[in-house]
């Protein structure tokens, strides 16, 4: 039984809609599993479908020519397009558009899936006007209720997920040194390639550093300065480099809840890696969680990997800390009111942690919090709000309360 993605029945529904649909996200998180099954669809619908994969030599030399050929190649009896890698196709932008602005009379528009691996892309090769054409779609690695609903002996528990992660590629691999040796090749091939090439060749060394500076201190505040003055580089290249590991999905950043309070922090960010797997093969450490010294980080982080694929347009993710030294892990924005979260290995029964009583008096607008922990509780409801004691295996039900 495969592994049922929860993005999925939304990207089936845009099969039906006329705009563009782009998934984004960092190489093997299964991008092109789901534009096949997509096309599977399609064509179980009774659609003609053209699939193009731009990293086979094949297919890209097929798409070569001017601008007229190659729209002519890719609509060539087809209802649906999908182009996997699409930034491998020059003035993509451009051909997309004409594409979807094209009409026949016998076949109605044609839709176009394509895939991508940076938002870097997004600009760089979709420079036409595309306002009201296109609609992407981030897809990230397995999150760990998506294991949970796969029926196979292979199903990780919590302890396996949080020391190899969520990248599909890994989920029918039994052996734990092939898992470790597949994701420093992964690393190898991808990471370091793909995020290195947009960066100077001469400064390599200091890029590696800071990726391991990044996977040590995760979920710890950043500051360029002290970045800078570490690693010996200029403050300006440092930000550069960081925005660029966002831009390529590797590294996201958090930045800090305020309301322009004068004892708030409000310019400082934490950052996390995109994947747990990724972050320990990174440091060269894959201990379970029970012999790791630095296990507050690794929970902190699989709350916030489990939380991001599940933000909607109307939600953000942030954190919360004053000069006072009073903080809270995450503030989870919706419709811009805040629901603090605050994440423990352990809890004792109805002791709401400090941090989250600190928010509320700050704010007492919020109506409910979180405290995620290796245990659930029964709610407590403390002068009107809720305050909410669950597992990690039950985080995702954060943005559904």
């Amino acid at each position: 039984m495969e592994i049922k993605r929860s993005v999925y029945q939304y990207l089936r529904k845009e099969l039906e809609e006329p705009q563009i649909l782009i998934l984004t996200g960092p190489r093997q998180v299964g991008k092109t599993t789901l534009l096949r099954q997509l096309e599977q669809d399609a064509q179980k619908a009774g659609k003609k479908t053209r699939f193009f994969d731009l990293e086979q030599p094949a297919d890209l030399n097929f798409l070569s020519g001017d601008r007229r050929s190659v729209i002519q190649k890719l609509v060539q009896d087809a209802d649906v397009v999908f182009v996997d890698e699409f930034y491998y196709l020059e003035n993509a932008g451009s051909i997309f558009k004409a594409i979807y602005d094209q009409r026949s009379s016998r076949k109605g528009r044609i839709k176009i899936v394509a895939s991508g691996s940076s938002s870097v892309e997004i600009h760089s090769h979709l420079k036409e006007s595309l306002a009201g054409r296109l609609l992407s779609y981030k897809i990230y690695p397995l999150s760990f209720s998506e294991y949970s609903n796969w029926e196979s002996p292979l199903r990780p528990d919590l302890i396996r997920y949080l020391q190899y992660g969520g990248l599909p590629g890994l989920s029918k691999v039994e052996s734990e040194d092939r898992k470790q040796r597949l994701i420093e090749d992964y690393l190898a091939t991808y990471l370091f390639k793909d995020v290195k090439g947009l960066i100077k060749e001469e400064n390599i060394r200091a890029f590696n550093h800071l990726l391991y500076m990044l996977a040590q201190d995760q979920g710890q505040l950043v500051e360029v300065s002290n970045l800078s003055r570490t690693l010996g580089m200029s403050a300006p290249t440092i930000a550069r480099y960081l925005e660029v590991m966002e831009q390529t999905f590797v590294n996201f950043s958090v930045g800090s809840y305020h309301t322009n309070l004068a004892n708030e922090l409000k310019k400082s960010h934490k950052t996390y890696l995109y994947d747990l797997g990724v972050r320990n093969a990174i440091l060269k450490d894959f201990r379970s969680i029970e012999e790791r010294e630095d296990s507050g980080k690794i929970y902190e982080t699989f709350v916030f990997l489990n939380l991001l694929p599940q933000l909607s347009p109307n939600m953000e993710l942030k954190f919360w800390r004053t000069k006072k030294k009073e903080e809270v892990d995450f503030v989870l924005l919706i419709n811009r009111q805040p629901i603090p979260i605050e994440v423990k290995q352990k809890v004792d029964e109805r002791t709401v942690p400090q941090g989250l009583m600190a928010f509320c008096r700050r704010y007492p607008r919020v109506k409910s919090t979180f405290t995620v922990s290796m245990q659930a509780h029964e709610t407590v409801k403390i002068e009107g709000i809720a305050h909410h004691f669950i597992s990690f295996e039950q985080v995702e039900s954060v943005v559904l309360k």
